[in-house]
């Protein structure tokens, strides 16, 4: 009964993928996946986790830059569920974007399909849930895009390749970090870290003199990692799909919901070696193991664990400044990726975003320019698209920071498709931040201490900084995106921190032309789930 009914489902799929012509030479890949409850253990402490298709982490979603991706998802746990896919542009397409602004999540014993393409991209995605606190779960996975096979990379072919899915772990069940959030007390401290989920017992194993890419992807709750290689270089080439100078490091951070790909040679004597993740700017440090394994080796591993590199904040922004674009690489397409000069462009608005722990009704909550946000009953894309008022408007949070007390609201920015903007992201906490925006990559342009002000400008990058789709924002400390809005649709604007987001660190960003054309966005799906205001649409 369920294959045909996905049989049906498929047939719907294609039919509305040609009447908005996607270009029948790019193929076609179909995923059936089973989200579910299941016992795991991965710190020893059996629990409920989120399994996809049984599994803990969830498959990896493997494709080729353009291809049609059709994920069914059929939901079995006892709550509304939606996985977002972190860092896939969606382009003219945010109805597929898997957040609660964008999708009405998939009911229980329900099922819903995706239908993407992945438009001009390549490199080193993930995916997990956006609903609720399921992400403490389970329920994420890697989302790789390799490129078309006309399309030349910066450096010699990998002899082979390596997923690496990093993260926080909770031994607590994911309703009571979700009870805890909604009591307004502060989240717990992870109780420890896993590698592709286990705590020690990971194994990548390769071929003396053999290079091979690791692709590593930190899909955590709060912690952001250092990861290294016991006696290896790791050479980056690929920061969240746009290929890098090819500088050698020691070790590299990646911060919440970050990815990266670096190719490690197997140049040293045969035997095995520790990898090595460690929670940055928490105490204790958080520390998990891994082996990379010389093929035919009997040595086990042994000696002190690598040291992380310099943990002085002056140091850490060194070394984001050193992740530069290789402006002659091809990415997606033949041409390089810099014959885009966005240095170039006139910024057309400017934001000023800061984040912010407060108490509002007595309960913790986090804000962006004091606003702190509320999911509404009704999908913002959907009250765009027919119109219904009361769910949002575009005048509830300010552009910059307001001296006003902290509430609740539903923020979402309006601009123009096409517009070019300046985001700073002032970070005046004691902790961490990590930002992300659904449908864009952007420029990480500059990053400071203290306060911006408009005579920092004169330190952007404005040539070769790496276009991404998250980025870190250093205690008491600034950084500086410029974005081309160049995407139609609502897009989500987060801390990817997720009890942050959970509490109300995130907005969405309108982006928008009053022109109905197919050029511009595609057309409401087919199979759009409905819901709140919109049920009778």
């Amino acid at each position: 009964m369920r294959a045909d009914l996905f049989l049906c489902c498929l047939l719907a799929i294609f039919a509305f993928w040609s009447f908005i012509s996607v270009d029948a030479e790019d193929p076609y890949r179909l995923f059936e996946w089973t989200v579910s409850y299941g016992t795991i253990a991965p710190l020893g402490v059996p629990q409920r986790g989120i399994l996809i298709n049984g599994k803990f982490p969830g498959p990896i979603l493997d494709c080729v830059t353009n291809d049609n991706v059709f994920v069914m998802i059929i939901n079995k746990l006892d709550e509304p569920f939606l996985i977002t896919w972190n860092g896939v542009q969606q382009r003219k397409s945010s109805w597929q974007d898997g957040v609660l602004g964008t999708n009405c999540a998939i009911p229980p014993n329900s099922y819903w399909t995706y239908k993407m393409q992945v438009k001009d991209q390549i490199g080193t995605y993930s995916y997990f849930p956006s609903t609720l606190m399921h992400r403490a779960a389970g329920g994420f996975g890697a989302f790789t895009i390799n490129r078309r096979s006309v399309i030349t990379i910066p450096y010699p072919e990998p002899d082979g390749e390596y997923t690496v899915i990093v993260g926080d772990w909770f031994n607590t069940d994911y309703k009571v970090l979700q009870q805890t959030l909604d009591s307004g007390k502060p989240f717990p401290f992870p109780d420890g870290l896993l590698i592709n989920g286990h705590q020690n017992s990971s194994v990548f194993t390769g071929e003396v003199g053999k290079t091979y890419l690791f692709r590593v992807s930190n899909v955590g709750l709060t912690a952001s990692i250092n990861f290294r290689i016991q006696n290896h270089v790791l050479t980056l080439v690929e920061v969240e799909g746009s290929h890098t100078r090819q500088v050698e490091y020691e070790s590299l951070d990646i911060h919440v919901g970050q990815s990266m790909a670096f190719l490690v040679t197997l140049n040293e004597t045969a035997k095995d070696y520790f990898c090595v993740a460690s929670t940055r700017f928490t105490k204790p440090i958080l520390v998990s193991t891994a082996i990379l394994h010389y093929n035919g080796s009997l040595i086990p591993a042994s000696g002190p664990l690598p040291s992380e590199f310099d943990r002085l904040l002056y140091f850490l922004c060194l070394r984001f400044l050193s992740y530069r674009w290789n402006l002659t690489a091809n990415a997606a397409r033949p041409n390089p990726q810099g014959s885009y000069h966005y240095g170039t462009i006139n910024v057309t608005r400017t934001f000023i975003f800061e984040n912010s722990a407060t108490s509002i009704d007595g309960k913790l909550r986090y804000a962006v320019n004091n606003v702190s946000y509320v999911n509404p009953a009704t999908p913002l894309k959907l009250a765009d698209y027919y119109n219904i008022s009361g769910v949002f408007n575009l005048s509830t949070i300010p552009d910059n920071p307001m001296p006003q007390p902290a509430r609740l609201g539903t923020s979402v920015i309006g601009t123009t498709l096409h517009d070019f903007i300046e985001i700073i992201f002032q970070n005046n906490e004691n902790t961490i931040q990590s930002w992300h925006l659904d449908g864009y990559a952007f420029w990480t342009v500059a990053f400071g201490y203290g306060q911006w002000n408009p005579g920092m400008r004169k330190r952007y990058n404005k040539v070769d900084a790496p276009a991404r789709y998250t980025v870190q924002v250093y205690p008491k400390s600034w950084s500086a995106i410029l974005v081309s809005l160049d995407n139609k649709g609502i897009w989500n604007l987060r801390s990817a921190i997720w009890p942050r987001q959970y509490l109300g660190q995130q907005l969405y960003i309108r982006v928008w032309n009053d022109e109905q054309s197919l050029y511009t966005e595609h057309d409401i799906p087919t199979n759009v789930l409905k819901c709140g205001k919109a049920v009778n649409s």
